[in-house]
């Protein structure tokens, strides 16, 4: 069945997204929300993008802007007499300015998260790494959506006691408002093993063992919903489903899951669906359920009623929120949602987030070009940045190799103004630089190619996807057995390219109706705008707006730049190798590394590393920019 599409050929009635300096949304062909009996509004890997995208106008909606849509939608179902739910799976912290850019992080927007209703959200591992951030999602955010936060797999490690207590609730039941449905839900988190120590992950599949978990699962709701930071394709979901299914072989199970940063939707049978809402605030996904047959008091249904699933991947710019509430510039904004972005703008005023340390000449993208190549932002790292920043004084003259795992960089460059606010979004994390001195070169050359590799050397906590950017990372996508395919070295499985979506298959043409089924000629088209072209377990036409498709690439886990090495002469003789080399790397990676050693014959522990740079990725590469980018545009 093709689904109905809106042609809107005129800007006439597009307004600007509410953050000063923000571009103007445009306009694009548009799929109606298909509506159900319950229905869910999603987020998950925002990242701290609540000022929405400066830089790109299909994104450039705010947090405000969404706390007015969610308040539209809200009273849309009101009137229709259906249930809705805003959502949230976590990731919320590290990857913008407006978190990072403040003392202590989070300084306004926790506040700001916080002005928004949400019905269930869980954790997600980012907030988890450091343990300032644990607590500080366990004092502010727990608390402020006590009823709604769930942890079912999360303990938090009290520092007056020591206690282990559960982070939230482990699941909760409740009664949705217009339609009466009992809904049980859980809130998982992927079994992460990099937490600090303030904080306990449970795998997933120990949690299922617990008392309080098998009695959760024998209650006899109409709906069970698993939020979750889980990437739909992993295991997790897979037990938690099969669990689920075994003691209730009737009742509809709607997962909400992250982590993957990919728009997706996957059928597990045909009454539990999950769906993922992108990254970075640039999608809020929509899921419906229709046909749910409510139960009679704790009977368990006889037989399986017809339900049906929808779902849309919106793009989070004003253009599309007007769109699908049916309101304009002046009726779409509430007084709620014109404070809150008032309040982000202030915010990033006083962190001063738009002042520009240079201007880049040219974009720099992270997987839309590929590597290596002049537009690969990670080219770019390797030739240039950390060549001519990553020095230690009092061993400057020692040859060395550096390595940065391509996971360190989370968004690309564009042409322009490159400001603070842009040093957070590239590279947000506080990693520093180590290093292991005069390591034998022999020994030390083999380890980017074991690192790239992966294979039997690393297994369980040490797989090597956890290097690579996370849309690369998600088990048997497209994307991930491209790499798969290219660390073998296996070209005819290696195609030059999959779409951005995220990594389902690529799709033909333009991704748009016939011209018989548009029921307009080709020079009444609107010009499609690049984005996603999303392919997912229930077709092709699950993006709000109609996109044309943008080409995505596979990058390496790590990279790696030579420097102060030996040069040639004057002669053709090439340079030789230095006997030692210092190994400096990334402080993520040091796991990896000290693995990779040993395999490649190198007897070395953590006691052998040493500090190289107290300086993280972010500074180094806004103190490059500083020196090298011209300062105005």
């Amino acid at each position: 069945m093709i689904s109905r599409i809106i042609f809107v050929a005129s800007l006439a009635t597009v307004a600007r997204s509410s953050q000063p300096g923000a571009p103007a949304p445009v306009a694009a062909p548009m799929r109606d929300l298909e509506w159900g009996q319950i229905n869910f509004i999603h987020t998950t890997d925002i990242h701290g993008w609540l000022g929405g995208h400066l830089q790109e106008p299909q994104y450039s909606a705010d947090w405000g802007d969404y706390i007015s849509f969610t308040s539209h939608m809200k009273k849309k179902a009101d009137e229709k007499g259906v249930d809705l739910l805003v959502i949230d799976s976590g990731d919320r912290i590290e990857g913008n300015g407006l978190y990072d850019a403040s003392n202590p992080k989070g300084k306004y927007s926790y506040d700001i998260f916080g002005e928004q209703t949400v019905d269930v959200l869980c954790t997600g591992n980012h907030e988890l790494y450091q343990e300032d951030s644990v607590s500080r999602e366990h004092n502010t955010t727990v608390p402020k959506f006590k009823h709604s936060y769930i942890a079912s797999n999360l303990d938090y490690i009290e520092p007056e006691t020591g206690n282990q207590i559960p982070q939230a609730q482990r699941y909760t039941k409740f009664t949705t408002k217009n339609l009466g449905y009992n809904v049980v839900a859980l809130g998982f988190l992927f079994n992460f093993d990099r937490n600090a120590n303030n904080s306990v992950v449970q795998p997933v599949e120990e949690t299922m063992k617990e008392e309080w978990f098998q009695n959760a699962i024998r209650e006899k709701p109409d709906l069970f919903l698993v939020v979750g930071h889980v990437g739909l394709r992993m295991k997790e979901f897979e037990q938690i489903f099969k669990v689920i299914r075994d003691q209730n072989w009737y009742t509809p199970i709607a997962f909400l899951g992250g982590h993957a940063h990919v728009r997706d939707t996957r059928k597990f049978d045909d009454m539990a669906y999950a769906i993922a809402s992108g990254r970075y605030f640039e999608t809020i996904g929509f899921l419906s359920i229709d046909g749910i047959k409510k139960k009679s008091g704790s009977a368990p249904s006889a037989e399986a009623a017809t339900v049906t699933f929808k779902r849309r991947y919106i793009d989070n710019n004003l253009f599309g929120l007007h769109y699908h509430t049916g309101l304009n510039e002046t009726t779409f904004p509430t007084e709620l949602g014109r404070n809150v972005t008032r309040l982000i703008a202030e915010g990033r005023k006083t962190l001063s987030l738009d002042n520009s340390f240079g201007c880049a000449p040219q974009d720099l993208w992270m997987s839309r070009s590929p590597y290596p190549s002049n537009s690969s932002i990670f080219s770019w790292l390797e030739t240039q940045v950390i060549p001519d920043t990553m020095t230690n004084e009092e061993r400057k003259d020692v040859p060395r190799l550096a390595i940065v795992n391509t996971g360190a960089i989370r968004f690309d460059i564009f042409k322009g103004a490159f400001t603070k606010d842009s040093t957070y979004l590239i590279s947000p994390f506080v990693s520093r630089f180590n290093y292991i001195p005069d390591v034998p070169y022999a020994i030390a050359s083999k380890v980017l190619g074991l690192l790239n590799s992966g294979g039997q050397v690393f297994s369980g906590a040490l797989d090597t996807r956890y290097l690579t950017i996370p849309e690369q990372a998600v088990p048997r996508s497209p994307f991930f057995e491209m790499a798969a395919a290219a660390a073998a070295d296996d070209e005819s499985k290696l195609p030059l390219f999959i779409e951005e979506d995220a990594l389902q298959k690529p799709l033909s043409g333009a991704n748009r109706l016939s011209k018989q089924d548009e029921g307009k000629g080709e020079g009444d088209d609107p010009e499609l705008v690049g984005g996603y072209t999303t392919r997912d377990d229930l077709g092709d036409d699950g993006d709000d707006a109609v996109h044309s498709p943008i080409k995505f690439y596979a990058v390496p886990n790590c990279i790696q730049s030579k420097i102060s090495f030996p040069t040639p002469g004057n002669d053709t003789t090439p340079a030789p190798d230095p006997a030692t080399v210092d190994l400096v790397f990334i402080d993520y990676v040091q796991p990896w590394v000290i693995t990779a050693l040993k395999f490649s014959g190198g007897d070395y522990s953590t006691g052998d590393v040493k500090v190289y740079s107290n300086s993280t990725l972010t500074d180094i590469i806004a103190g490059w920019v500083k020196g090298h980018w011209k300062k105005n545009c």
